[in-house]
């Protein structure tokens, strides 16, 4: 759900020619641009069954939407720390 804060700004946007926009700041893409461009593709997700301490589950509810992908995150930043520990 889009919060109403943002609705009418989207409407207003929506609404919009393609001749009222402004891209000065946005140069224009040229073929180099597209030689260069690198395409990352997000690796596979895997769903499995984690057991989390509920007041740890609880809070990361409580920061909001998002909050699996912020779990992913510590795991996968201690995760990349403990390689590069290794490997040195």
């Amino acid at each position: 759900m889009i919060r109403k804060s943002i609705r009418s700004d989207l409407e207003r946007i929506d609404s919009m020619k393609d001749e009222d926009i402004d891209f000065s700041d946005s140069p224009e893409l040229d073929e180099s641009f597209f030689s260069r461009a690198v395409i990352f593709l997000p690796k596979p997700k895997k769903t499995i069954s984690l057991r989390v301490d509920l007041d740890v589950l609880e809070w990361f509810k409580s920061q909001g939407k998002g909050y699996q992908t912020k779990i992913i995150a510590l795991m996968k930043a201690y995760m990349l720390d403990q390689k590069k520990k290794a490997s040195a």
